[in-house]
């Protein structure tokens, strides 16, 4: 009998909502009032993020630990340098439409290096870490060289790089106490990549796996 009652309640209140004009989610756990899940596009397969639906899931431990060494892992600031966006899951999520549909002139980046991404990533996203943009992190120019040209679209002209044609990037890494992508947004700036076409996720991966949000190996 109570489940027949759970169920006719259940029935009422999604009449009500469709009547009243207000989101009927699919899904228990949203993502917004509006959005229960986003499709994005990684290593050519299609992937729906969305929020784990386990009301009694807790946080994955490899992000639980709140003190980390500092230096180096040290609370890094809302604005990581002027004309730089900093942005929160909402915005990436949107990027990562974009991609999905097919808008080439934008990338996410997963910052970090190996050893960090193998425990889980952003669907969506490509690993270029902070070593491979960084020459007194042991990159080589020529490496450099070739991420700026084909993977970001920044052209040789003269012997001066063009950042005109140049992508958007949006750069996350482990979270606010993490310096990979700050790296390599500081890196990028001082090769002169226009601060308006960086956008960083400060709350990186600890913020995405506090709310649930898919990841991918």
């Amino acid at each position: 009998m109570k489940g027949l009652l759970n169920t006719a309640i259940r029935g009422l209140l999604i009449t009500a909502i469709v009547t009243t004009g207000l989101p009927v989610h699919a899904l228990e756990i949203g993502i917004t009032e509006s959005l229960d899940s986003v499709k994005v596009t990684h290593q050519g397969k299609t992937i729906t993020i969305q929020r784990n639906q386990d009301l009694e899931n807790t946080v994955n431990q490899a992000y639980a630990r709140t003190s980390r060494k500092c230096p180096p892992f040290c609370i890094q600031p809302i604005v990581i340098a002027e004309g730089v966006e900093t942005i929160g899951e909402l915005e990436v999520l949107n990027y990562l439409k974009r991609i999905h549909e097919g808008d080439d002139t934008i990338l996410v980046i997963d910052s970090r290096t190996p050893d960090w991404v193998k425990n889980g990533t952003i669907p969506g996203s490509v690993n270029i870490p902070w070593t491979s943009l960084k020459t007194d992190a042991g990159a080589d120019p020529f490496t450099v060289a070739d991420i700026l040209r084909d993977r970001f679209n920044v052209r040789m002209q003269e012997g001066l790089w063009d950042f005109s044609e140049a992508k958007t990037l949006v750069l996350f890494c482990n979270g606010m106490w993490c310096g990979q992508s700050p790296s390599n947004i500081k890196t990028l700036l001082k090769l002169g990549y226009p601060p308006q076409k960086l956008k960083w996720y400060r709350g990186g991966m600890q913020d995405w796996e506090i709310l649930g949000l898919t990841t991918v190996k």
